[in-house]
């Protein structure tokens, strides 16, 4: 099972003035405008993909504001989810963000949280 770093995830209740702030005094680059209505941005740090949104509606686990997760992208979904579960991870989401995308949110030691996806066909 081999894993990869997709991106940080940080939630603001602003998203156009934290993408400014990313781009115009750390030099990020905008790769995307997330949802639709200013639901957010992923942008470029230096090599760092970073997800900038507000909280997301929909999602029943709690979220708060700040550096929300680490995202982490799979080829064999199941097998990681039985393997993080087994090794004491818990489950809080599991969610169908767009087409083609898997995702999984968890909690790891000490309230740690992180996502888990997949890109499937």
């Amino acid at each position: 099972m081999s894993f990869r770093f997709d991106h940080l995830h940080i939630k603001v209740t602003d998203p156009q003035t934290a993408k400014d702030f990313f781009v115009n005094s750390l030099g990020a680059v905008v790769l995307a405008e997330l949802g639709a209505g200013g639901y957010g941005y992923r942008v470029d740090l230096h090599g760092l993909v970073v997800n900038i949104t507000t909280l997301s509606p929909g999602q029943v686990r709690d979220q708060h504001y700040g550096i929300e997760h680490i995202a982490l992208e799979t080829d064999e979904f199941n097998e990681a989810i039985e393997d993080l579960t087994g090794g004491g991870a818990k489950v809080l989401e599991e969610v169908r963000t767009r087409e083609g995308l898997r995702v999984s949110f968890l909690e790891g030691s000490d309230g740690v949280q992180f996502e888990l996806l997949e890109k499937v066909d």
